[in-house]
């Protein structure tokens, strides 16, 4: 099971999904940008995956530009791989998990613990 985030590429400081200003996103490849910085993507027809130590990113790769991808973690750490590239693109990361836009300054508060403890949860059923 997934820890699913979703990445906004804004001019907007995005504070809660009810006011996004949708003429304020910015269509961009998500795709091709993420294959320059993660060199070996692995392609399986259009699902993406990037794998790395302890962690993989999951992401369906798009025909066009857009505004938002969402992406399925495994991992830690795929968070902070992808708070990385973030931080360098200037992106914005919801987490479906717990509801919240990410600080990227301060990682430390991330869904992270919610989404283990949820996971627990549906196994033990």
């Amino acid at each position: 099971m997934s820890w699913d985030v979703i990445i906004f590429s804004s001019s907007q400081k995005i504070v809660s999904l009810e006011d996004i200003d949708e003429a304020l996103l910015v269509p961009i490849d998500f795709s091709a940008i993420l294959k320059n910085h993660f060199p070996d993507v692995i392609s399986d027809g259009e699902h993406r995956e990037i794998k790395g130590d302890g962690y993989s990113i999951g992401y369906f790769a798009d025909s066009e530009p857009s505004s938002n991808m969402l992406f399925n973690l495994y991992g830690e750490k795929a968070l902070f791989e992808l708070m990385r590239i973030s931080k360098i693109h200037a992106w914005q990361i919801f987490d479906t998990g717990n509801g919240e836009m990410l600080d990227l300054e301060n990682p430390s508060k991330n869904g992270y613990d919610n989404f283990q403890a949820y996971l627990t949860h549906v196994l033990k059923q």
